[in-house]
């Protein structure tokens, strides 16, 4: 023992760490005492709930706790749990599909543990109030709320959750190892261990716009367990990675500028976490301040300072003309114009950012990767080192969260560096702050709309123009702008249309993919000037949306005729009834309509492939090439193979990796159900052709059966054709938001033509876990930046909705077949929040006449209600200005 030794008891077993005087319970826990189900997700805030611990019996968070203060005390984590209470909340949690990623379910499921361990009856609210310091992105709450309630009902002696081991197409089949992720047994990348690992910690800029003068490196080398300093000068390949464009580096080289506070100028990398980031803190870096571009009206003035080397300010432009817009407007009985503005979001994932690459004794390296495109993330690290491909092993560790903030590279090649220069297994995983520093976001766009209609209420016809603020780096925000500007007549008639949208660099943080992907900021836009119009016309506001909503034969803004799946109206129909009942009662709702492609689309080749092999074991490996990142892609495949085959479902198991050549590019544009789907399919008819002819699995032992599915049919915008196809396919939806007489958020109804529901529980979670964000997007959350810095990196603040901010939530499921898609389905992961906004305005509107043009919509009493997403001065004061 030491004077700085510290004794607890951590489940049942007497423990004596040393740590340091700084040192947090949740590290201490993690990195010396190898717990893993106690999470890092925003240390040291406390404000997500992933790392609670029972501590003396009650429920703690263990990262805003030192070390020091648990001398004493009992500590219980979901590993010390009795067998029968871990098989109850893990049962429960999966029975319920109340997990998605995943990542915060473990803190939760110990939340539910102490609570139905006092109370076997607690109420929805009750519950609600009870996991307030919990953080979902995922889900929405509502299916976490009937997880513990089937918890509570078992403990009353009503029946224990019994999860579906078995099922196809159709079935509410259990998550592939929900179990497991409930738990916390199933590894995060961060939860990676291999003998002699080393650790990074990335220093980032300090500057939005600098010149970077000098590095000096001497003091944190000089620590003790330090390894290994990186700088730029040590990137043996091309420093400079891209999704579309090369234009980021991996590392700031000295004499270059520094375009963003999130450039990485140096990692450093030592035996063990804690001291890499007290090394970390110790390298000084010298910059020559420079005026830095804020905003893309600056950014696109003629003799504007250039921020990026590899392309001009503009980053791109689209535009859809069809029609005389000028003659239309002028002959329109009624005209609406309206300036709107949306705003910078933070993906707020619960894992942050990490990798792990480890060399391999034949001289190649495997490199375990959270991203969304993990053979992406392979070619650009291998670029980055300066090997070939082949000599890096790639597999996809399933990742806690993403929603398009981990398709681009974040620290995968600084990572296979370190392993690459230093001969051992590597590791970097960010912390919070540096997250948000680093990854891309959803874009600010500031969007001007004209709409016009006759008398009846038929739109005559739309002109938009958009200008999008893509930050310091291309990431995607060129295709952001392209399908903002493609959506921006929403599920519409109209027959004539002029958009522009312009994306522009600014030093800025990144922004790029994000769930809805600019077809939720135009929505917004769109939806509100419906709702104008109906309003001059007479009209109810779903009235006016069945008056112009998109039928089969009819064009959609981009020229495309939609021949087939077009639900806009079904969505209306499933409404109807609530609609008119609700608006009898007086309160005061909202209306919206929405559209989302399915499939990148627009020109470009996109692939589905898959591989079943059949194992020694008798199981059979089911490998694809797109991103398990909590919206249940593994589980909807097994039951494409399920439903084929014949064949049990607990024989297959998913994998992404390597082992054959599957890119398929990013796990984006809510395609990978469809394309992958459509690959396991083809590869199960062939295994099901081979069981036909009476060969058993036994036999066919070591036999792969393979698909390879190409869509090369669509459009690039650029082509003048008079029938492009832009899009594979389109989901379509109707929300309605209801305001209670304080005009709080009461109700919210969200019908969703979802093709073909493959497994109706996880489907319904993704829709929940949308309109979730969808109202934070509308009411509470937003990410500023001053001087190019954001003004917050605390999670509160940064207005994600809590249990308790949620309105009582009803999905409609409403299917209408995609010729297309395996079975019928289509994508569903990000059409759920592109009209929520829209809804929440119009319903605004209606309870105070107030036309609200920007977002977040804070001023309103929707969003006073809500207990997030009030952003507080040094002095504590609201407000950041």
């Amino acid at each position: 023992m030491t004077a700085s030794d510290v004794t607890f008891t951590l489940n049942g077993t007497p423990t004596t760490v040393d740590p340091d005087s700084d040192e947090m319970l949740l590290e201490t826990l993690r990195e010396r005492c190898g717990v893993k189900s106690t999470k890092d997700g925003c240390q040291p805030q406390g404000q997500c709930g992933c790392c609670l611990a029972l501590i003396d019996g009650k429920p703690k968070v263990t990262c805003a706790m030192k070390t020091s203060k648990a001398a004493g005390k009992q500590i219980q984590t979901l590993e010390g749990l009795s067998q029968h209470d871990r098989d109850l909340v893990a049962r429960s949690f999966v029975a319920a599909a109340g997990l998605q990623c995943g990542f915060c379910i473990p803190g939760l499921a110990m939340r539910a543990t102490a609570l139905t361990a006092k109370n076997q009856n607690p109420t929805r609210a009750e519950i609600a109030k009870a996991i307030d310091v919990h953080l979902c992105r995922c889900t929405g709450y509502k299916k976490i709320i009937d997880a513990v309630e089937l918890m509570a009902k078992a403990k009353r002696g009503e029946g224990w959750p019994e999860p579906l081991e078995d099922g196809g197409v159709g079935s509410r089949l259990a998550r592939y190892r929900g179990l497991d992720l409930v738990l916390g047994e199933r590894d995060y990348t961060d939860d990676l261990r291999f003998d002699g690992m080393i650790h990074g910690v990335v220093v980032l800029s300090e500057h939005a716009r600098a010149k970077l003068v000098a590095i000096d490196t001497s003091a944190a080398e000089a620590v003790e367990g330090v390894v290994r300093v990186l700088t730029a000068k040590d990137v043996p390949g091309n420093r400079w990675n891209g999704l579309i464009y090369p234009d980021w580096p991996g590392f700031v080289a000295i004499g270059e500028e520094v375009r963003c506070v999130g450039d990485v100028v140096a990692v450093v990398a030592a035996d063990d976490k804690l001291t890499a980031r007290r090394a970390a803190a110790l390298v000084k870096v010298s910059y020559e301040p420079l005026p830095a571009v804020l905003t893309p009206q600056d950014a696109i003035k003629e003799g504007a300072p250039r921020v990026n080397p590899v392309k001009p300010n503009v980053l791109s432009s689209t535009a859809f003309k069809r029609g005389d817009v000028d003659a239309a407007l002028d002959a329109s009985a009624h005209v609406v114009s309206e300036s709107f503005q949306t705003q910078r979001i933070e993906h707020l994932f619960l894992e942050p950012e990490s990798a792990v690459c480890v060399p391999l004794e034949d001289g190649r390296f495997h490199l375990y990767s959270q991203g969304q495109g993990v053979f992406d993330d392979r070619r650009q690290s291998a670029n980055f080192v300066g090997i070939d491909e082949e000599q890096l092993f790639v597999e996809l560790v399933p990742n806690g969260g993403a929603f398009g903030g981990k398709e681009d590279m974040s620290i995968q090649s600084q990572t296979v560096l370190l392993a690459y220069l230093t001969g051992r297994p590597a590791k970097i995983a960010l912390n919070r702050e540096e997250s948000i520093r680093l990854h891309p976001k959803r874009h600010p766009i500031s969007i001007d709309f004209t709409v016009g209609c006759d008398a009846q209420g038929h739109i005559t016809a739309v002109r938009v123009r958009m200008l999008g603020d893509t930050g310091a780096y291309a990431s995607v925000g060129g295709k952001v702008l392209e399908r903002a500007a493609g959506h921006s007549c929403g599920p519409y008639r109209v027959p004539n249309v002029d958009v522009e949208a312009v994306g522009a660099y600014t030093n800025n943080p990144p922004c790029g993919a994000m769930r809805g992907f600019g077809a939720n900021q135009a929505n917004f836009g769109i939806e509100s000037c419906i709702d104008m119009l109906a309003d001059k016309v007479g009209l109810d506001g779903w009235e006016m949306r069945w008056r112009n909503a998109l039928n089969l034969g009819d064009r959609f803004i981009t020229g495309q005729i939609l021949d087939k799946s077009v639900g806009i109206k079904k969505t209306l129909e499933a409404v109807k009834d609530r609609y008119y009942e609700i608006l009898s009662s007086g309160a005061a709702m909202g209306i919206s309509c929405g559209i989302k492609n399915t499939g990148i689309g627009n020109g470009a080749q996109e692939w589905g492939k898959c591989r079943l092999v059949i194992e020694q074991d008798g199981t059979i490996s089911l490998y694809n090439g797109y991103t398990e990142m909590g919206q249940g892609l593994l589980t909807i495949l097994i039951q494409f193979a399920v439903e084929v085959t014949g064949l049990p479902a607990r024989i297959f198991r998913p994998k992404v990796d390597a082992t054959f050549a599957l890119g398929c590019g990013q796990t984006t544009g809510s395609r990978a159900t469809l394309f992958a789907g459509r690959a396991v399919k083809s590869a199960a008819d062939k295994l099901k052709a081979a069981l036909d002819s009476g060969r058993t699995i036994d036999e066919m032992r070591g036999e792969v059966f393979a698909a390879d599915v190409l869509i090369d049919d669509t459009t690039p915008p650029d082509v003048v054709t008079d029938n492009p196809k832009t899009h594979t396919a389109f989901g379509y939806a109707t929300q309605i938001c209801v305001l209670d007489a304080d005009g709080k958020l009461a109700t919210f109804i969200a019908a969703h033509d979802v093709g073909r529901a493959v497994n109706p529980a996880l489907c319904e979670g993704q829709l929940e876990g949308s309109v979730h964000m969808g109202l934070g997007f509308a009411l509470t959350e937003e990410l500023p930046c001053k001087d190019g810095m954001p003004v917050t990196f605390k999670l509160r603040e940064i207005g994600v909705l809590r249990a308790r901010d949620m309105p009582e939530l009803e999905v409609i499921l409403v299917e209408d077949p995609e010729p297309e898609g395996p079975f019928g389905a289509k994508g569903v992961g990000e059409i759920g929040l592109v009209p929520t906004a829209g809804a929440v305005a119009n319903a605004l509107a209606k309870y105070d006449g107030v036309r609200r043009t920007v977002l977040p919509m804070k001023d309103s009493p929707a969003a006073k209600a809500i207990s997030v997403g009030r952003i507080r001065n040094k002095d504590g004061r609201e407000g950041w200005h």
